[in-house]
């Protein structure tokens, strides 16, 4: 679990395709040096598990359905990545609670000053604009943000200064894609809700009641 507030940018310095997945070497000399061999870091917002530190880098194995569903697949020699490590639970939550499991791929629309603010406007996939609403969280390569305005097609959102000089949104060319995560309690209540007004679930079974149904037995006094 981790919380969208990047610590730090790496460098990769090895992104080598190997047996249907990938092979990922990022340099942070300064990151994580209290970390060991099987902990998870969030590399622009995808949880990825060390398999090794080499030379102030650490390496880790990129599945082939996570290139298929992230951004991590385009990734190259001298790219750079935000970077977070796991949540402890005695610590403070500044951010939202981010799994690091990828809902969708979007893209960088627009970037623009405001006063001491830059504004960033997101595409998005209906599939996740779903679960997007205004003053909501959202994380945007692993970046914590909150949501300024909803579209039908995307999201904008004001970001601070501390944010843009602390990952790569400041040198994230228009259009280049980028890992979205909607906020997982958004997840949970539209699959809790959708049961109790008459909508399928995911795996194509009717719920066990409708809204309706509920409204009536307690009218009735059931």
């Amino acid at each position: 679990m981790f919380t969208g507030l990047i610590e730090c940018e790496g460098v990769i310095t090895r992104a080598e395709r190997v047996s249907g997945g990938m092979r990922l070497e990022v340099y942070a000399p300064e990151f994580g040096r209290d970390m060991g061999i099987g902990d998870s870091i969030a590399v622009d917002g995808v949880c990825l598990t060390v398999a090794k530190f080499i030379r102030g880098a650490f390496l880790a194995d990129v599945s082939g359905e996570t290139l298929d569903r992230t951004t991590l697949g385009g990734l190259r020699q001298g790219g750079k990545v935000n970077l977070e490590r796991a949540l402890r639970l005695s610590d403070r939550l500044g951010g939202h609670l981010v799994s690091g499991h990828v809902d969708a791929v979007g893209s960088l629309q627009l970037r623009q000053p405001a006063g001491k603010f830059a504004v960033y406007q997101f595409g998005a996939p209906a599939s996740l604009m779903q679960y997007v609403v205004e003053k909501g969280s959202i994380a945007v390569d692993g970046i914590s943000l909150t949501v300024a305005k909803v579209a039908e097609e995307g999201f904008t959102c004001a970001v601070i200064p501390q944010t843009e000089e602390m990952t790569t949104l400041k040198n994230k060319a228009i259009g280049s894609p980028v890992n979205l995560e909607a906020d997982m309690l958004a997840k949970y209540v539209k699959r809790f809700v959708a049961g109790y007004v008459g909508a399928d679930d995911e795996d194509g079974r009717a719920p066990r009641r409708g809204l309706g149904d509920m409204l009536r037995e307690f009218s009735e006094g059931r």
